[in-house]
């Protein structure tokens, strides 16, 4: 079995008609071609090879994982694109961040440009920036990271990450906007070598983004019925929230 079609293995059809078509997508898959290397896996490619002519709506990062969505002809494309420009689509998040954020919920409007310092990056820009709006809410704490619900109101590039990060709260694991670059259980038991072999490295439970697209509501671009779907975090996640859930136990002073 080639790379490719390994990568494409894990991708899972959550809703599919003659018009659109709704993909849970692992983390490590582009949602389109890459402009300088277009033979890297991404889901575009995926819908072709499956017979479709694939109409792109939205994106969500590479290394983000969860709910994305494409219209299969013109009409459908027309007619979701509407929905996403009047911002009238609800898109949910879950993020594993760090710390605990002061409030249960809150909104961060605050306008998000590109870092010209740091090409390929976004940053808070009160002059430049463009309008983003976000709002979260906390799903469960812990002693040193929080769980979270994100709902954005628009689609800027790494919004959620720049917004966590500018409110002091970046990602779990993120290399460009946040503290690490993987989670190690380590950093919650206290062993550094927690599980390892002697001359083997720690291997992170997660490395990539702690970012999940995990709700996406919309009016079906033909029948105009109300399409709510739900993609349960990927493996990776679950699996370090089950360790925050044993070894970083919120402990409350009295």
């Amino acid at each position: 079995m080639s790379y490719i079609s390994k990568a494409y293995k894990k991708v899972e059809t959550l809703y599919e008609d003659e018009h659109i078509i709704v993909l849970n997508k692992p983390a490590g898959i582009l949602s389109i071609p890459d402009r300088y290397n277009p033979y890297l896996p991404n889901l575009k490619k995926y819908l072709e090879l499956k017979g479709h002519r694939p109409y792109v709506l939205h994106r969500i990062d590479r290394e983000t994982s969860g709910l994305i969505c494409f219209a299969l002809n013109e009409e459908a494309h027309k007619e979701m694109s509407k929905q996403f420009n009047k911002r009238t689509i609800d898109k949910y998040y879950q993020a594993i961040i760090d710390g605990k954020p002061i409030t249960d919920a809150a909104a961060v409007d605050l306008p998000i440009g590109e870092n010209m310092s740091a090409r390929g990056t976004m940053k808070v820009d009160q002059r430049y920036g463009k309008k983003a709006s976000s709002y979260y809410k906390v799903l469960e704490r812990f002693n040193k990271f929080s769980l979270v619900e994100v709902k954005i109101e628009t689609g800027r590039m790494h919004q959620i990450r720049v917004h966590m990060k500018a409110i002091g709260h970046p990602l779990a694991v993120d290399s460009i906007y946040g503290k690490r670059d993987g989670f190690y259980l380590s950093e919650v038991k206290g062993s550094k070598r927690y599980n390892v072999r002697d001359g083997e490295d720690e291997k992170p439970l997660v490395s990539r983004i702690t970012l999940h697209a995990w709700r996406l509501h919309f009016n079906h671009p033909v029948s105009g019925e109300k399409i709510m779907l739900e993609a349960p975090l990927m493996k990776d996640m679950n699996a370090m929230l089950k360790q925050l859930r044993k070894y970083d136990v919120l402990r409350e002073l009295y």
